[in-house]
């Protein structure tokens, strides 16, 4: 892989973008001698995206269009491809990619989102309406 670090150099912009969408780390690697960018999510599943039928070209400006895979690898190692979108620009083809995926019903919706607020429809008090020693507060520092 000794163009990894070449390429993570020259499509910086494009590593940092997909892993903002992506909120998850993204990287260069080699893919059956071509290089992509990947984003591994959760649930045995990762992203691909190129700009070019043999991975990721010289010139990263260069006029062209994305194309972006969401992968699953099963049980038994077998990557089956889940859904996919070619775009001009790589966050719009991630994007495409992602709504075909929820759109052909392969979405995963997990029993709890780690990291999500949620509203109980409780309202707690405010903060100064508890003092020391106030009856009213139900709160006793003694």
């Amino acid at each position: 892989m000794p163009l990894t670090k070449k390429f993570s150099e020259m499509y910086d912009d494009a590593l940092v973008a997909l892993a903002a969408a992506s909120q998850r780390p993204a990287t260069v690697v080699n893919v059956d001698g071509h290089y992509a960018i990947r984003v591994d999510l959760e649930y045995s599943r990762y992203v691909v995206a190129t700009n070019s039928p043999r991975g990721l070209w010289d010139e990263p400006d260069a006029s062209g269009s994305w194309l972006v895979c969401i992968v699953h690898t099963d049980d038994a190692g077998i990557d089956v491809l889940l859904s996919e979108a070619q775009k001009p620009w790589l966050i719009d083809a991630f994007d495409a990619a992602v709504d075909r995926l929820e759109a052909d019903g392969n979405a995963i919706v997990a029993d709890a989102d780690f990291g999500a607020i949620h509203h109980t429809g409780e309202r707690l008090p405010d903060s100064d309406a508890f003092s020391e020693g106030d009856p009213s507060s139900g709160v006793s520092l003694n």
